[in-house]
Formats: C-alpha cells, sequence, structure tokens
C-alpha cells in the first residue's frame, strides 16, 4: 500500500468515526459507551473492537460491546470497499486511532492479550 493510499484510507477512517460519534460524547450511545469504558468493562483491542475487560461482566455490557462491533465492522467493511483495500488493513487503523485516543484511566488490551489501563 502506498503512502498516498494510506492517506486516503486514514482522512476517510476520521470522517466516519466522527460521523460515527466514537469519540465523542455528544450521543446518547456515545456516553453509555464512555460509561462502560469509564467503570473498566469494555477497553479497546488492537484489533479495531471493543473488548471485555473482565469476564464477569454485567451481560448489558456484552450486548452494548457487541452492538458496537457490529456497526463498526460495517464501517470498516465501507471503508475498505471504497478504498480499495482490505478490512484487515481498515481494523488495523481502527485500532491503531482507537488505542492512541482512549482516554486515560480507560483500559487497551495489548498485542499479547494483557488489558492494561492507559
Amino acid at each position: 500500500m502506498t503512502r498516498r493510499h494510506h492517506s486516503i484510507i486514514w482522512k476517510t477512517f476520521m470522517i466516519v468515526l466522527l460521523a460515527m460519534g466514537l469519540y465523542t460524547g455528544h450521543t446518547a450511545f456515545a456516553a453509555t459507551l464512555e460509561e462502560a469504558k469509564s467503570q473498566g468493562f469494555l477497553g479497546e483491542k488492537v484489533s479495531g473492537y471493543l473488548g471485555l475487560v473482565t469476564p464477569t461482566a454485567p451481560p448489558e455490557m456484552k450486548a452494548l460491546m457487541n452492538e458496537v462491533n457490529q456497526k463498526r465492522k460495517a464501517k470498516y467493511q465501507e471503508v475498505a470497499k471504497r478504498n480499495n483495500t482490505t478490512l484487515k488493513a481498515v481494523e488495523t487503523l481502527a485500532g491503531k486511532t482507537a488505542l492512541s485516543k482512549t482516554s486515560p484511566g480507560h483500559y487497551i488490551q495489548l498485542p499479547n492479550g494483557q488489558w492494561q489501563k492507559k
């Protein structure tokens, strides 16, 4: 993948994320996700998806995680198709972005699978 192609994917991806409200607190959905992250139930994974930080999280946290991950995957597929790249490339970029934008005190999953507070 060329540097220019990567740049186009990056810009498209950021527009999609902002449109989805994944990194802003302006929607009720984002506020619920923010609460789940603040309470330490959900964290960002290197794969670009959410994960359960603790296996004993309430069932509604798992449901929220699944809902968000389904929406993310649909958007990632759109970005991949629009930019003629692979889903994996978009997921990888999304993971890097999500980890870098994770608020201090929230959890991120390290490449070895361990959860760590940022």
